[in-house]
């Protein structure tokens, strides 16, 4: 992903975009020569970098290397009927659209560990937890369901647009195309083909619908991965220890302290996910675009996308090492469901007293059981002597948990 989103594959884009165009509005030699000069390795990246202090863009100074490159004839056709943001939009586009390549492939991967987790932990119980405090029985399989459920929705997203979100700007100087004269919308076409981009109804260099979709489209996968890695830090620390992070000796280490096997690849996750938020905003606030071209908005989005894709794919590739090598410890699972004396059950034994003592007085009798379990230490066996021990269980009370966990799994085997 950081290889997709460097300088110069954001230079290597813009030359794409100059060959793709030169193909559609230049005579076949001249857009010949065009193309074969549009190799980023040829450049001086830093160059055309500082020429963007002077221009506003760097496209004027990346113009000039290139024209330096071609022969007369041909460099009369250089750019002919686009503007300095048809190509940094196309390119936006273009490096979007490569680097999702390996986001996709890293959250697939992700998605696959979950679905495995999944299955093999459909029938493992352990406390359900809300607002950090133990709630109700779960089984680690739906907790991963849940996990498998999120990344495949933000991956099916992100894979809608990349194949049809992501389209050619073309406009010219307002968008009118006016310098193309008739052969305008077909060079937009040729244009479009020739990158593997959408073609749009009309030029969006002030709409930005497109490039805030994606970027929150990476928010919202950036969110679901930091939620994982959140539960992941959590149910490994000391006093939880249900899970914990394979790896291999030495990872996870501390620089002052010898035992220590610190979550660090949901950490990284985390650190990434923590950034992101920001990001979005910045390309929501980037929306508000003046007339025909923004003066500072537009500017705004080019690193703003580049840091957005690269710390989503960065978090992608954490999280899929993470629960590739996932160890999961279900006999610390059980021994938690203990430590409350048996009240995360106190759901299930109103639900089995209520048909004969109606609920409010099955409530009032589990709380005032529930009181004597926190004030004298007792259990809630003890409290509640005459409950049959089914309900008492955790692995009686789990709902359609395995139902929903298949759910969960089939609708993945479907979108894969």
């Amino acid at each position: 992903m950081a290889h997709e989103v460097r300088g110069r594959a954001w230079l290597q884009a813009m030359l794409d975009f100059e060959a793709a165009l030169a193909r559609a509005v230049a005579p076949a030699d001249a857009a010949e020569a065009i193309a074969a000069a549009c190799v980023a390795d040829g450049f001086d990246l830093e160059e055309i970098g500082r020429s963007a202090a002077d221009k506003g863009t760097p496209v004027p100074g990346l113009l000039s290397a290139l024209r330096a490159k071609l022969p007369e004839d041909a460099a009369a056709h250089l750019h002919r009927g686009a503007t300095s943001q048809d190509v940094v939009d196309s390119a936006a586009m273009l490096v979007a659209g490569r680097a999702l390549g390996p986001l996709l492939e890293d959250l697939g991967a992700a998605a696959d560990a979950c679905a495995g987790l999944a299955e093999r932990y459909r029938d493992a119980p352990m406390a359900g937890r809300t607002l950090l405090q133990q709630a109700a029985p779960i089984t680690f399989g739906l907790e991963a369901a849940g996990w498998l459920s999120g990344l495949d929705q933000v991956q099916t997203e992100l894979a809608d647009v990349r194949a049809n979100g992501l389209a050619v700007q073309l406009g010219g100087a307002v968008g009118t195309l006016a310098a193309l004269g008739d052969e305008g919308p077909a060079a937009v076409a040729s244009v479009a083909r020739s990158l593997g981009l959408a073609e749009p109804a009309l030029p969006w260099q002030t709409v930005r619908v497109r490039p805030v979709r994606l970027a929150c489209a990476l928010g919202a996968a950036a969110g679901v991965m930091g939620k994982i890695a959140r539960d992941v830090e959590l149910l490994a620390q000391t006093e939880v220890g249900e899970v914990s992070e394979g790896g291999g000796e030495g990872r996870g280490g501390s620089s002052t302290l010898p035992h220590k096997r610190n979550p660090v690849g949901a950490v990284a996750v985390s650190a990434c996910a923590a950034r992101v938020p920001g990001l979005v905003a910045t390309m929501l606030a980037s929306m508000t675009q003046e007339h025909e071209r923004a003066a500072g908005a537009w500017q705004a989005e080019a690193e703003t996308l580049s840091d957005l894709l690269r710390l989503t794919g960065s978090a992608a590739a954490a999280l899929r090492g993470l629960l590739e090598g996932l160890e999961v410890d279900t006999d610390r699972m059980r021994a938690n469901l203990d430590i409350t004396g048996g009240l995360l059950m106190s759901e299930s034994v109103v639900t089995a007293l209520t048909p004969s003592l109606g609920r409010a007085k099955a409530r009032e009798v589990v709380e005032e059981a529930a009181r004597r379990v926190m004030d004298e230490g007792v259990s809630l066996r003890e409290a509640l002597p005459d409950v049959d021990d089914a309900t008492l269980a955790p692995e009686s009370y789990l709902g359609a948990a395995s139902e929903l966990i298949d759910r969960a799994l089939e609708a993945h085997r479907s979108s894969a």
